[in-house]
């Protein structure tokens, strides 16, 4: 199957680019996912050798921070068995996972964060998901010609 390409949507008081720096081997599982779209994104089609936009929400502001790259496909997030964590369901269980997680490991941390107004502003990316009025999805598929059209910006900084 060929790489593709995606966008990861994270609030920085959740979890930042600076955690996943901190992180050993620059890598963490990417974990509480809790919408069924973006489930079925992880569960199905992002693959060990995806490459991530890690994109900073709920920010001032919001905007790309960073680049990684998927190092392990989708498997049970056990945090949804756990009735301490605050990601915890108790209708998954072990024999019927509802909810999935990849592992993800930084490729760049960006110098400055690409604002969300620059995406909206820049040729090429008008159909992007995360550049629509009212995209909230956590996971997002990103084009081929969007990830060259962001990397311009990236190779800028």
């Amino acid at each position: 199957m060929a790489k593709r390409y995606w966008l990861f949507k994270n609030e920085p008081d959740c979890f930042s680019i600076d955690d996943l720096v901190k992180a050993p081997d620059q890598t963490a599982e990417w974990e509480g996912v809790r919408n069924y779209q973006a489930r079925n994104f992880l569960r199905d089609e992002v693959k060990k050798g995806d490459e991530v936009f890690f994109y900073h929400s709920n920010a001032n502001p919001p905007g790309i921070v960073g680049v990684c790259k998927v190092v392990r496909d989708g498997y049970p997030d056990p945090t949804a068995l756990d009735p301490e964590s605050r990601y915890y369901d108790p209708k998954s269980t072990s024999d019927d996972p509802r909810w999935y997680m990849v592992d993800v490991q930084l490729t760049r941390k960006l110098s400055d964060i690409i604002p969300l107004s620059t995406l909206k502003a820049a040729p090429g990316l008008e159909s992007m998901m995360v550049t629509q009025k009212g995209s909230r999805l956590s996971i997002q598929p990103v084009t081929a010609d969007e990830w060259r059209t962001i990397m311009k910006l990236v190779r800028r900084m």
